[in-house]
């Protein structure tokens, strides 16, 4: 148990010095230093309340067993092992999250994030799965209390989209969908096919977390802004304006459209947005490939065609390859209750950053 409270001792330390900080006015003057550490004040909040409320069994026991040292009343001794008892019960599952709350967070996790979903193969009905994927993803955004709204989209032929880009705000957004990226399989009679035959067609989803302006910073001349009239629904002013924008950052060659706002200003600010995602992600991508080689949980970017689910409507099942899970409720799943997945897919991360670092 020592162990324990002196690591936490020190994190305690560490906390009411940010504390400290956040309160100094020439802190909240440096808006980045600032927001740096009122992040790191959030992300220490629930490590700081189990230390309390271990630090407080610890002494609980110590005060019970020199009751039953010292004690010569049957009753109180008997109540007092009862007491040892009943908060020895608590130490395990409580140093069992203080464990995984002590693994250093990725700071990415905190982030916002932009979804994109796209066709793979299978024609049509890829576009109609990457369509019903949205669907789900949206109900589980509405369940979570997140804001979300597309970007860019490019409809199917036959309903659905041959992709769609989403950019998500709220909490925990990234660190909660990132298992979501690679190949998203699906099993089942397409709308299209008159013999009744089953086929397997896939979409592919990309979750990047959605770079702050203090993250990465952007050189206008790096950047050509053209505009063009959005194409789609949205009433005669789509069609008629120049709202719709697309930039290009010369030196990446990455190229980014927004036109779902009717005001070019809106458009353009959400372009900038993504912009600027999408170059951070380009040394995100690094990281992720290096911690994908040795966590099953993430599939490293460089290798898309990684397939990690699949959705057989025939049999009602789902099946997540990544960690061996079966659950037989898709028509729940694909209503966006796709929580327990991602349970599980978090517990796994966690064993296995456990075992990297010798805590297990």
């Amino acid at each position: 148990m020592s162990m324990f409270l002196e690591k936490l001792e020190g994190v305690k330390i560490r906390f009411d010095q940010v504390a400290e900080q956040i309160t100094d006015p020439d802190v909240i003057s440096d808006m980045k230093r600032y927001v740096t550490l009122n992040k790191e004040y959030k992300s220490l909040e629930p490590l700081i309340d189990a230390y309390k409320k271990y630090k407080n069994i610890v002494t609980n026991i110590n005060s019970s067993k020199e009751i039953l040292a010292t004690e010569s009343d049957p009753e109180m001794r008997e109540m007092a092992k009862m007491e040892i008892e009943e908060l020895e019960s608590q130490v395990e599952p409580l140093e069992s999250e203080i464990k995984i709350l002590l693994l250093p967070s990725d700071p990415e996790d905190d982030k916002n994030a932009v979804l994109e979903v796209r066709a793979g193969t299978g024609g049509d009905e890829a576009s109609i799965f990457a369509g019903d994927l949205y669907r789900m993803y949206g109900k589980y955004f509405d369940a979570k209390g997140w804001k979300y709204s597309i970007t860019s989209a490019t409809e199917g032929t036959s309903g659905g989209y041959k992709e769609v880009v989403v950019e998500v705000t709220g909490s925990k957004v990234y660190g909660t969908l990132k298992y979501e990226s690679g190949v998203h399989r699906v099993q089942r009679v397409p709308q299209t096919e008159t013999q009744g035959r089953v086929h397997t067609s896939a979409a592919s989803v990309a979750v990047l977390p959605e770079a702050e302006e203090f993250d990465i910073e952007l050189n206008q001349s790096d950047i050509r802004k053209d505009t063009y009239c959005s194409s789609g629904p949205g009433g005669q002013s789509v069609n008629t304006t120049y709202s719709a924008v697309r930039l290009t950052h010369m030196p990446t060659g990455i190229v980014v459209t927004c036109q779902d706002q009717k005001s070019q200003l809106k458009n353009l600010d959400k372009a900038m947005k993504e912009l600027r995602t999408r170059i951070y992600n380009l040394e995100h991508q690094k990281y992720l490939d290096e911690i994908s080689s040795k966590r099953k949980t993430m599939v490293s970017t460089g290798d898309r065609s990684a397939k990690i689910r699949t959705y057989n409507y025939p049999q009602g099942r789902v099946t997540d390859h990544r960690i061996g899970l079966t659950l037989y409720n898709l028509p729940a799943i694909m209503d966006g209750d796709i929580q327990e997945i991602i349970d599980k897919l978090q517990m796994e991360e966690n064993a296995e950053r456990l075992k990297e670092s010798g805590m297990a």
